[in-house]
C-alpha cells in the first residue's frame, strides 16, 4: 500500500515526523513524501527536516503569493505527482494552503483522502485556515479528530460517524518523544543567558496580526512593556520581520527584545518548557505550552482549543491592545496552575492513524515494537 504524505509548514513537519514513524512499523506500507515548499526559508524548513530525520521524496518548491495563486499552483504540481504515484490514500495535515491544495488534487482524482487534525473551528470564515479545515474536512473520506470538540463539529455539520475517527493529537506524541531529546541535547537557555521560567516566549505570525498595523503596533508596544520587568524571548518569523520593518519599529523592537532567527523544533521546545508564560498566535505553540504545563496567553479574538481556555490553561485576547497584552500576561503569571486532564489522547495517535490506513481499526492492538510517543524501533 502507498500513502502520499503532504506537508509543507512547519507544523505539519512535525505531525507528519510521528506518522512517518509509525507508518514504518506497518507491513507493506511505502510512504511518498511531498513538500509543497509553501515554508521555504532554510530556518523555516532545513532544520526542522535535519532534526526530525525527515526526507521528502518530492520539492515542489511553489514559495509564496497570494492564497489563489500559491494554491493553484500547488493543485497543478500536487496533481502531476499524484498521477505518478497513484496513491491508496492521501494524507493532509492541518489547515493550510497546502491542506487545501492536497485534498483537493486528490478528490478530483477520485483518490481517498485522510484529514489529520480534522475538526477544529473558530466559526469565522474571514480566516483562510477556517475554510481550508472546512474544505478538507468535507472533502475527506477519513477525518482524523483530535479532541471530542472536534469530533463533535464534525458530526454537527453531518459528516457521518463512519467518516470520523477520534485519535487524539499526533503533536502531544511529538512533544512526549522530542521533549526528552530536546532537554538533553539543547543548550539555547544558557546561550540566551535566560533562567528557567523568568522569561516570556512570544511568537506572532498570524496574518490578522501582521497585515494590521494597529495590531501589530499593539501587540509589539504590550511586549515592551513586558520587557522592562522580565525577558520577552521572541523567535522572530520572517512574514513578521518584514511587518515590523515597514512600520518602522524593528529597531525599537530589537533594543527591549531577545530577538532571534527562525528556532529549530528542539530549540522551540526547550523554549516552552522552560518558559514562565507563553504569548502566542499559534495554535501549535497554544497546545505544546499546555503540553508542558506552562500557561498561555492567545494574540487572537479566538482559539480552536477551546478546551484550554476551559481548563484554565490559556486565556484568549479578542480585543488586542497593548494594554491587553500587558495585563493578560501578568494575570498569566499571577493565575494559579490549570485543572489537570489529557484531552489531547495518550501519546499514541500516530500509531493508530498508521493502522487505520494500512486497513486495520482503532480498537487493534498497536504493534509491540511502537513506544507510547509514536517511536518505532525498526525506523
Amino acid at each position: 500500500m502507498r500513502v502520499a504524505s503532504i506537508v509543507g509548514a512547519r507544523p505539519q513537519f512535525v505531525k507528519a515526523a510521528m506518522v512517518t514513524r509509525a507508518m514504518r512499523c506497518v507491513p507493506h506500507v511505502r510512504e511518498v513524501l511531498i513538500h509543497t515548499g509553501q515554508h521555504y526559508d532554510p530556518n523555516m524548513t532545513r532544520v526542522f527536516f535535519d532534526e526530525l530525520a525527515l526526507r521528502p521524496d518530492y520539492d515542489l518548491h511553489i514559495g509564496s503569493g497570494t492564497h489563489g495563486a500559491q494554491t493553484g499552483r500547488m493543485l497543478e504540481a500536487i496533481e502531476r505527482v499524484l498521477l505518478d504515484e497513484s496513491p491508496d490514500w492521501v494524507l493532509v495535515y492541518g489547515d493550510t494552503n497546502t491542506t487545501l491544495a492536497g485534498a483537493l488534487a486528490a478528490v478530483k482524482l477520485g483518490m481517498p483522502v485522510a484529514h489529520i487534525e480534522a475538526g477544529l473551528r473558530l466559526y469565522d470564515r474571514h480566516m483562510p485556515e477556517e475554510v481550508n479545515r472546512l474544505v478538507a474536512d468535507h472533502v475527506a473520506d477519513i477525518n482524523f479528530a483530535p479532541t471530542e470538540t472536534a469530533q463533535r463539529n464534525l458530526r454537527s455539520e453531518g459528516i457521518p460517524p463512519s467518516r470520523i475517527r477520534l485519535v487524539g493529537d499526533v503533536m502531544y506524541d511529538a512533544a512526549l518523544y522530542y521533549g526528552t531529546t530536546a532537554r538533553q541535547r539543547v543548550h539555547i537557555l544558557q546561550r540566551l543567558a535566560v533562567d528557567p521560567g523568568s522569561y516570556v516566549l512570544a511568537t506572532v505570525h498570524r496574518a490578522g496580526n501582521t497585515d494590521s498595523p494597529a495590531a501589530l503596533r499593539a501587540i509589539f508596544e504590550g511586549l515592551r512593556r513586558i520587557a522592562a520587568t522580565r525577558p520577552v524571548v521572541l523567535p522572530l518569523h520572517p512574514r513578521t520581520r518584514q511587518a515590523l520593518v515597514r512600520e518602522r519599529i524593528m529597531g525599537e523592537v530589537a533594543a527591549t527584545l531577545r530577538v532571534l532567527a527562525p528556532v529549530g523544533y528542539l530549540d522551540m521546545l526547550l523554549l516552552e518548557q522552560f518558559a514562565g508564560v507563553i504569548a502566542t498566535d499559534s495554535g501549535g505553540v497554544q497546545k505544546e505550552a499546555f503540553f508542558h504545563g506552562v500557561p498561555c496567553v492567545t494574540l487572537a479574538t479566538s482559539t480552536p482549543w477551546k478546551e484550554l481556555v476551559d481548563l484554565g490553561w490559556n486565556r484568549v485576547l479578542p480585543a488586542i491592545t497593548a494594554d491587553d497584552v500587558e495585563r493578560g500576561v501578568q494575570a498569566a503569571v499571577e493565575a494559579p496552575p490549570g485543572v489537570s486532564a489529557s484531552p489531547y489522547g495518550d501519546g499514541n495517535s500516530a500509531a493508530r492513524i498508521a493502522s487505520e490506513l494500512a486497513g486495520g481499526t482503532l480498537e487493534d492492538a498497536l504493534p509491540p515494537q511502537l513506544d507510547r510517543a509514536g517511536q518505532c524501533s525498526c525506523s
